[in-house]
């Protein structure tokens, strides 16, 4: 056999990134039902109350962590794409800058919701106060463990970018579009949630 014949050529790479690619879309299409789910039900139960007690639970959320949670997740949005598109032009040094980035912004997210959680249970706020919380802990605490993940799979990114070859593309190209899901997901909680 010869050698050139076993040897993965640029057609297979080519190949197995569009499955890879194929495989992150169908994992993003059953993650906007796992959402879209829960903003339905939201909508249903939050129509269903009176408004006097929305307005009551929404004046204990702070909308200006909030607003400044989604100018940080915009934020990694943009250190993403730059992570991707220096990747793409061989830049290995400043796309893994730009994961690394990234991956710290995820964190301060996580962090900001953590005090914003506190808070809630400082004043005695928990999931089992009203259908209200228990709504808003669902979705954001669900958003937040999406966020997590996307960070630990981040760093694992770091390393690979550093380490590994040609498919580096295809994997920042992949966490890319998941983290940009993430990210899409707090545009729809954002406004829904804290302003409307």
């Amino acid at each position: 056999m010869d050698h050139a014949e076993g040897a993965p050529g640029a057609a297979d790479h080519v190949e197995a990134f569009e499955r890879a690619r194929f495989g992150m879309w169908l994992f993003l299409a059953s993650e906007i039902m796992l959402f879209g789910g829960f903003i339905g039900a939201y909508v249903v139960l939050r129509t269903s109350l009176p408004k006097e007690i929305v307005h009551a639970a929404q004046s204990q959320l702070s909308w200006p962590l909030a607003t400044f949670n989604t100018a940080v997740l915009i934020c990694s949005s943009l250190t993403m794409v730059l992570a991707v598109r220096n990747i793409s032009k061989g830049n290995r040094g400043k796309c893994e800058d730009m994961i690394f980035v990234t991956a710290l912004l995820g964190t301060l997210f996580l962090v900001i919701k953590g005090i914003e959680y506190a808070a809630k249970f400082d004043h005695g706020i928990s999931p089992n106060t009203s259908t209200f919380w228990s709504s808003y802990f669902l979705m954001t605490g669900f958003h937040g463990l999406h966020v997590l993940g996307g960070v630990v799979v981040l760093l694992w990114l770091l390393f690979y970018v550093k380490n590994f070859g040609p498919t580096r593309y295809a994997k920042v190209e992949n966490v890319a579009l998941y983290w940009h899901f993430v990210d899409l997901v707090w545009i729809f909680l954002f406004p829904i949630v804290y302003l409307l």
